[in-house]
Formats: C-alpha cells, sequence, structure tokens
C-alpha cells in the first residue's frame, strides 16, 4: 500500500500548501449531528461490534455471533449496542429469543464522507 501525500495548492501568496480535505465547513447542527456519531464509534469495542455486524454475511448479524468475539459480558455488549443503536448506526429486530443487528448505510456513509476528500487523495 502506497500513501501519497494530500496534492499540493497554490495558496494566494505563491507558497505551496496542502489541498483542503473537506469539500466545505460543517454547518453547527452538522457537527453536532457528526459528533455524536463520532462519539458512539470513539470506543474500540463498539466500532469492532460496527464492523462485525457491517462485513456479516446477509448484512446483519446475531447478538449470539457477536458476544462470543469479546471478553466481555452479555450485558456490556448490550450497552455498547444500545449506544450504537441510540446513535442511529445501527438497528435491530427481535426473533425469538436473539436480536438481529444491521447497519444503517446512510449514517455510516455520513462518517464516511466526513473523511471523503481526503481518502480520495491517497492512492492505495
Amino acid at each position: 500500500m502506497i500513501a501519497t501525500s494530500p496534492p499540493l495548492a497554490e495558496s494566494s501568496q505563491g507558497a505551496a500548501c496542502c489541498a483542503p480535505i473537506a469539500r466545505e465547513p460543517l454547518t453547527e447542527s452538522d457537527a453536532a449531528e457528526l459528533a455524536r456519531l463520532l462519539k458512539a464509534v470513539a470506543d474500540p469495542v463498539r466500532l469492532r461490534l460496527l464492523s462485525m455486524i457491517g462485513s456479516h454475511a446477509g448484512g446483519e448479524a446475531c447478538v449470539c455471533d457477536l458476544t462470543d468475539a469479546f471478553e466481555l459480558t452479555a450485558p456490556t455488549i448490550s450497552h455498547h449496542l444500545k449506544v450504537l443503536r441510540t446513535a442511529g448506526l445501527i438497528d435491530g429486530e427481535r426473533r425469538g429469543t436473539w436480536v438481529y443487528y444491521r447497519i444503517i448505510p446512510e449514517q455510516v456513509a455520513r462518517l464516511g464522507a466526513l473523511f471523503t476528500p481526503l481518502a480520495e487523495s491517497i492512492i492505495v
């Protein structure tokens, strides 16, 4: 994997500087909403849970498949899933005794879009 620096742009004074990493500044409400989403994924367990759910076959994962990956109690995993669900990053559906979780693509895409301009300048 080869990463390159962002393309250089000329400043108003003629000196080279980095190209912007955002398309436009965030509004106050957008910043507040994105901060809420970022707080939800700012925990390693929640980030792993989100990744596991998003990469699970069929696009959804049973809580029974998620708990075994961690050395945490079931109530702790449930707490982390609740934080992700409250943030609107995942949704769940009870089927019998188990709850099946799936990613809400629009919300997760909002996180990705925040860094898209930066990602476009990196060669993989």
